[in-house]
């Protein structure tokens, strides 16, 4: 379908090529990789996974700092880290300068005095640099920092938070925080059952609600507060919960993200694994972004770059505290849907007919159920009343033995994957039928059954007792909850069923297109339209037959060797928006118009000053649609591609969809599908269609360009792009790029 060379550039990793040799292996968190485990910078394609097994469930802890002195925080501490090792099973020991006892246990006076390795060293110290250079002599595998005054507290914190990762690394421990809590070390129930929940939080007091799941019967697992990641950050408890078989699902409060890559490689191998991730990231607005980072010191990360980069690896992102619980609750613990099809239940026709037009409207699928299957409700239901899909059963029904069976004939529909049932308000006895009804049909099957309890009082025991006492029922307080649930349900299962991981694709060494590249890069400058196009070139991307002239003579003889008409362009590194000052001619046909419009072009661009390399005489294309292609720098995550609509659409309408690198062509098609221009790349008003696979084909050099290019080439934008009708192509008319 696309072009021979498609298989060279659809994928790749963003890296800096240092050389188009072999890379050499790296070691991450002491890891080492090996070459076929690298891109082609020489980093790993896939998430080191830290052993943390011995973190959350140490033989050994020893407390710094412990305390038992009444009214002192550390006292508080060490109690509390008393309580927890005993329920993990871990020895404690206390370390103390002037102590000979903590509650009872001997103490040692310093870290040099611990008698054998301990697996986990608790830090209740305010200067945590000097004990890590302790610690560093020890076999000591973890450290917990609770001391905050770091990169949370502007440019002196990030200097001592600097200091004390290089510790960390010199050290060969592993340092969860600074500017951390104990929600670590809190007390797990453990007479819960079935997949649990594992939460990864940079706010402790943000991970409070998840964590209360527990008292609505939903298990936890584990708690990882993160703080300012001087060392452990998000996605290394992200790589190590995707492999725990308890862990049914992923729950995140997101500040700020150490390192971008780092985090897709983490949620690369949750896709991998069928884990679904379920995250809030706060920063979506400017205020939320420098809260954040004042908060824990973390780069907030261009919010619609971190949505793009989410989305394709499969991350929910969700965008409140109660979102996350009743998502992550309900992707723990429901089973894979047999079908799509959702079929709202309900007693009264309003309710069932406003649930319906919320969950279409955010784009679930309420298939309507067949003539048979409503020929087989209305042996229950009335027939006056709709069966379709939503089904009102009217309110009779409930109360007595047709319930049950209305209930059961739904679930057996083919077309059926989840049945919801929105129950406004407790209207005893009937709602408590209703409910267990629900929780029994619910047993019996492995279809998901949803429940919207719409009581503000919470109370009733339909509720507190039949609902929440059921693993299979997932229940509700909102109707936009639920829908916002069930479709990140059905999204992440088509999602993981489908996917194919960017990095295994990805190539090991560069491309021949990257020598050709880097000899036109000139560091720290804008290039000029004729040497961006020359870049077009070598990574095989169509531009338009012209060519560079310094004379209206050379010019005239261009034009010839082009072909009438033609277009002129003054051509220079600080021409970045020629149209605004004159300096486009378009339609000329004949040489004394070449030779006025070189003459007036020159005249032009003296008079605004500006230095030209020349006058581009290029060949006029024919009429499609305008796209723009681009690449811009994102901090966290580095070069990310974007495409739209072109001309002065981009600028007017700003319709553009964003990628992170690597991605392939179903990721690159599903840009243009998210575009709300798309419709015309089909065709509209008699327009043929456009050349769509040709500009998906640009849109993969162009990515590739920009992973191999990614410490030479800052901004690429290639706009107007004109993609011809169907089978001519696509062509780069204009190109701006400038050189890092």
């Amino acid at each position: 379908m696309l072009g021979s060379t498609h298989g060279t550039f659809t994928t790749g990793l963003r890296a800096r090529v240092v050389a188009c040799g072999e890379a050499p292996p790296v070691v991450v968190h002491g890891v080492t990789a090996a070459p076929g485990d690298l891109d082609v910078s020489g980093r790993p394609l896939h998430a080191p996974v830290p052993d943390l097994d011995r973190f959350f469930r140490p033989e050994s802890v020893a407390v710094i700092g412990a305390s038992d002195a009444e009214g002192r925080p550390n006292t508080g501490i060490t109690r509390q880290l008393l309580a927890w090792a005993e329920r993990v099973g871990a020895r404690l020991v206390p370390v103390h300068p002037t102590r000979t006892t903590v509650f009872g246990i001997d103490c040692v006076p310093s870290v040099g005095a611990l008698a054998e390795p301990v697996d986990l060293a608790v830090l209740l110290v305010a200067d945590p640099l000097p004990v890590i250079e302790e610690l560093a002599g020890t076999k000591v595998k973890f450290a917990v920092a609770f001391a905050s005054g770091f990169a949370e507290t502007g440019e002196a914190g990030a200097a001592a938070q600097e200091r004390l990762a290089a510790a960390v690394r010199r050290s060969g421990l592993r340092l969860l925080g600074p500017n951390t809590n104990l929600n670590a070390f809190e007390r797990f129930r453990d007479d819960l059952e079935g997949p649990a929940v594992a939460l990864i939080t940079q706010s402790g007091h943000q991970g409070r609600p998840v964590f209360t799941l527990q008292e609505l019967g939903v298990r936890l697992s584990h708690w990882a507060p993160t703080g300012n990641e001087a060392d452990l950050e998000t996605a290394d408890f992200l790589s190590y919960f995707a492999g725990r078989p308890e862990v049914g699902a992923i729950a995140c409060y997101v500040e700020g993200l150490k390192d971008g890559r780092s985090f897709l490689l983490a949620a690369d191998r949750a896709a991998r694994q069928g884990v679904p991730v379920v995250a809030v990231k706060v920063g979506r607005t400017e205020t939320g972004a420098r809260t954040a980072a004042s908060h824990t010191g973390k780069l907030a990360g261009a919010d619609r770059v971190v949505d793009a980069a989410m989305r394709q690896y499969g991350v929910i992102r969700v965008d409140g505290l109660d979102q996350l619980q009743d998502t992550s609750a309900l992707l723990a613990r429901a089973r894979r849907p047999l079908a799509d099809g959702v079929v709202v239940y309900s007693i009264s026709g309003g309710t069932g007919a406003h649930f319906a037009d919320l969950a279409t409207a955010a784009g679930l699928e309420l298939p309507t159920l067949g003539r048979a299957k409503q020929d087989e409700l209305h042996q229950w239901i009335p027939e006056y009343l709709n069966v379709a899909n939503p089904v009102d059963n009217g309110g009779h029904p409930v109360g007595d033995w047709r319930g049950r069976k209305i209930i059961d004939a739904i679930l057996a529909d083919p077309s059926v994957g989840v049945l919801v049932c929105p129950i406004t308000g407790p209207f005893p006895p009937m709602s408590d039928k209703l409910a267990q009804d629900l929780v029994d049909a619910a047993e019996a099957t492995d279809k998901l059954v949803c429940v919207v309890w719409g009581s503000p009082v919470g109370t009733e025991a339909a509720y507190r007792e039949t609902l929440l006492g059921s693993s299979r029922v997932a229940t509700f307080r909102t109707f936009s909850n639920c829908i916002g649930a069930v479709k990140a349900y059905l999204d992440h299962h088509r999602f993981t069923a489908a996917y194919r991981s960017p990095f295994d694709e990805a190539p090991r060494t560069p491309s021949p297109s990257l020598r050709k590249a880097q000899a036109l890069m000139r560091p720290g400058r804008r290039l000029s339209e004729h040497a961006a196009k020359q870049l077009l070139r070598a990574y095989g991307i169509r531009v338009p037959r012209e060519q560079l002239v310094t004379s209206a003579a050379a010019a005239v003889r261009a034009a010839g060797l082009v072909g009438y008409p033609v277009v002129m362009k003054a051509s220079g590194a600080q021409l970045a928006h020629k149209t605004e000052l004159g300096l486009v001619k378009t339609g000329l046909t004949s040489a004394s118009q070449i030779r006025d419009t070189y003459r007036e072009l020159t005249d032009i661009a003296r008079y605004e000053s500006v230095d030209l390399d020349g006058i581009l005489v290029c060949q006029m294309v024919g009429r499609g649609v305008e796209m723009v292609v681009g690449v811009t720098h994102d901090e966290l995550f580095g070069p990310t591609v974007t495409v739209g609509l072109g001309g002065v659409l981009v600028e007017v309408l700003n319709d553009t969809a964003v990628r992170v690198p690597p991605f392939g062509e179903r990721e690159a098609r599903s840009m243009l599908d998210e575009l709300r221009g798309r419709a015309l790349l089909d065709g509209v008003r008699g327009a043929p269609p456009a050349d769509v696979d040709a500009l998906v084909e640009v849109v993969l050099r162009v990515q590739r360009m920009a992973l191999e290019l990614d410490g030479d080439l800052a901004e690429l934008d290639i706009n107007p792009l004109m993609v011809l009708p169907r089978g001519q192509g696509a062509v780069a008319l204009d190109a701006l790029a400038v050189c890092r």
